[in-house]
């Protein structure tokens, strides 16, 4: 899928050139990011250990795409930091900044953003310096030009700038988000940074695996007539269906609606969105227990109106469950530790809104024909508090 050559210029005309090489480079991307934590290691363990014993709670914060990562880290960063942890977007503490900061609690304010000049982001971080006791900032970004790395604070900061190819070029963020979350979940685990080389290989692997012999099969599902598609994820994987469902959506200016849940919160209403025009993607979790309630959902799809497709993602079993794509990451059994696999488990999405937009006709690095997004957000008035 790398562009080269006489594909190039095809995917040049198709504008699809840079969210082409972005989504076939994340693999790479991800032993890069691993090399440069592995290096960081003393810097970013000095902030924690001058931070963690003056804080309350940790914030995980970022607009978008940047917000999902939390929802996927903020379990990781609890159990293995052992403080409480929230997720919470940029937009949400903008605009109710009394609901989550206050002058009787310290926090760590870890920020994601790709370019970092998202008006939100510096507006945030700025009440939290006059709101909370005290903040200490850790910010993980793509730019180091960006407002956001170059914030000027009296309170504790520390930056960690992701590797350049880190800086997607086209609209829909991709390998900054795999590339963000898996920043996060070394940080998260830093003291086990020298045992960690093995998952990090073993999610290469997989990443590149699902690239190289489920992108055509993908590309057939795109070419599908579907109007609606719904995500599936439970647990750190409804962070993985919030951002793929984001991901088809946008790459296709939002002619494909898009929805995401939990496997259990379905039931419960949305549901009523599947019928024969709708695509179901089911991430399946790797944790026994958790996958138990997930089967139950699948086989309950039977009763009603079936979806036009459905796909299942996993590592290495669903249970005899069956799917018009079957994506098998292992036939070794489950060898990589549930967060790790939320980082790879959102290129299928990536792929399928990648192929989906050129099949209606877009440009996959710049699909919306009416401007209605683009690649940082603008013209958002920032208000006194």
């Amino acid at each position: 899928m790398f562009p080269s050559g006489s594909e190039t210029s095809l995917l040049e005309e198709l504008g699809a050139v840079h969210t082409a090489g972005e989504i076939a480079g994340q693999p790479d991307l991800w032993l890069e990011i691993y090399s440069q934590i592995s290096a960081d290691k003393d810097r970013i363990m000095s902030f924690f250990t001058g931070s963690l014993p003056c804080t309350d709670r940790i914030i995980l914060t970022g607009a978008g795409t940047s917000a999902f990562i939390g929802l996927s880290l903020s379990p990781v960063f609890s159990r293995h930091l052992m403080i409480r942890t929230d997720s919470v977007a940029t937009t949400d503490l903008l605009s109710y900044p009394e609901n989550y900061f206050s002058n009787d609690e310290s926090i760590i304010l870890v920020s994601f953003a790709r370019s970092g000049n998202s008006p939100e982001s510096t507006a945030v971080t700025e009440l939290a310096d006059k709101l909370c006791k005290r903040c200490s900032h850790l910010i993980i970004t793509c730019d180091g030009n960006g407002r956001l790395a170059n914030y000027h604070t009296q309170s504790k900061k520390l930056v960690i700038l992701l590797p350049p190819s880190a800086n997607d070029r086209g609209l829909a963020m991709t390998g900054s988000y795999s590339g963000m979350l898996l920043c996060g979940i070394l940080i998260a685990r830093l003291r086990e940074m020298d045992s960690l080389g093995s998952q990090v290989n073993k999610l290469y692997s997989y990443g590149n695996k699902i690239i190289d012999n489920y992108s055509g099969k993908i590309k057939e599902i795109a070419s599908a007539d579907f109007k609606r598609a719904v995500f599936l994820g439970s647990g750190p994987f409804f962070g993985t269906a919030t951002e793929s469902h984001l991901k088809l959506q946008e790459l296709t200016d939002g002619i494909i609606i898009c929805k995401n849940e939990t496997y259990l919160g379905f039931r419960h209403g949305p549901k009523a969105v599947t019928d024969e025009t709708t695509l179901v993607v089911f991430i399946f979790s790797n944790n026994d227990y958790v996958r138990q309630y997930e089967r139950d959902l699948v086989l309950s799809m039977k009763k009603g109106r079936k979806p036009l497709r459905t796909i299942g993602i996993y590592e290495s079993s669903a249970d005899g469950l069956k799917f018009d794509l079957d994506i098998k990451l292992s036939d070794s059994g489950n060898q990589l530790d549930e967060e790790f696999l939320t980082v790879c488990n959102v290129i299928p999405a990536q792929l399928l809104g990648y192929y989906k937009s050129l099949a209606l006709g877009l440009r996959p690095d710049n699909p919306s024909k009416s401007g209605a997004i683009s690649r940082i957000v603008e013209d958002v008035t920032i208000y006194k508090f």
